[in-house]
This record gives structure tokens, C-alpha cells and sequence, in this order.
């Protein structure tokens, strides 16, 4: 049986498990992420920041690093795209509900600069993300980002 973390409450998920689909809700949320996309693809910060709430929070897995806030989020993209200065994402599955988003992406870049307290290697690095996007209704932003990294990228970071 799959346990909660302890930050959720249970209550908080039996609501995202109950939440209806409503048609205008989920264009939101869509064109929500597509314009966070897009803002990433351009290295857009402002634009990136337009889509999530001001008390947003990053967390990377398994490494367990957490970013909070749009000073926060700033520094993860900062840091981001300054380890990985050619990064890109090529989508491989989406599941957009009333609840955020989840996307599958394979990701490749070279890491050049420090990520995650590992020193650069230089290396093109090619590997599997999961990035889920939970979704405020009120504020109809995003919180921030829950990413889930493969073995792939953590055996290539450590080599």
C-alpha cells in the first residue's frame, strides 16, 4: 500500500482524487503550460514566472533539492540553464486533469557548469524526466514543479 508523504495531508489528497473535470478549467490549465513552455524554450524567466504562484516550490528527485518562491524559481532555471546551457526537452507523453499537468520528456544537454553539487563534465548528457505541474484553482497558476530524474542522469553526474 503506497504511503503519503508526510507534507500532504490526506484530506488535501482525497480532493485532488475527487476534483471534477470541468471544459474550461482544463483549456486553462493547457494553455497554462503551453505558455510555460514556450517561456522555457525562449530562456524567458519573467514569462515562466507568469505561470506559477508566488509561494511556488521546485523539488528535484532524488536528489531532494527545493527551491521556493519566485526567487526560488528564478535560481532553479538560472542554475538550470546555466549547467545545461543547450538543454532542451522533447516531449514524450502529457496527462493534463483538473489536478496540473504531468509530462514525460527525454532531455539532453551538455553539462557545463555546476547542477546539484556536481561539478561539470562536460559531457552531452541524454536522460528521462517526469515533471508534474499541480495546479492552484484559485489563483489558476501552477505551484511549481515536481521533477523526477532517472538513474540515468545521476549514474552520469557521479562518473
Amino acid at each position: 500500500m503506497a504511503t503519503v508523504p508526510e507534507h500532504v495531508e490526506r484530506d488535501e489528497v482525497v480532493e485532488l482524487i475527487r476534483r471534477e473535470v470541468d471544459p474550461d478549467e482544463y483549456d486553462a490549465i493547457r494553455a497554462l503550460w503551453k505558455t510555460h513552455s514556450i517561456a522555457e524554450d525562449n530562456r524567458d524567466l519573467a514569462g515562466l514566472m507568469s505561470t506559477l504562484t508566488d509561494d511556488c516550490v521546485y523539488e528535484v528527485r532524488p536528489d531532494g533539492a527545493r527551491w521556493e518562491g519566485h526567487a526560488g524559481a528564478t535560481r532553479f532555471y538560472t542554475e538550470l540553464l546555466t549547467a545545461f546551457p543547450d538543454i532542451h526537452f522533447d516531449l514524450t507523453d502529457i496527462v493534463i486533469g483538473p489536478q496540473g499537468v504531468s509530462e514525460w520528456a527525454r532531455v539532453s544537454g551538455t553539462h557545463e557548469n555546476r547542477w546539484l553539487d556536481h561539478e561539470p563534465t562536460g559531457q552531452k548528457l541524454v536522460w528521462n524526466v517526469v515533471i508534474l505541474f499541480p495546479w492552484d484553482r484559485e489563483r489558476r497558476l501552477f505551484t511549481g514543479e515536481k521533477v523526477y530524474s532517472d538513474a540515468s542522469l545521476t549514474q552520469a553526474l557521479t562518473r
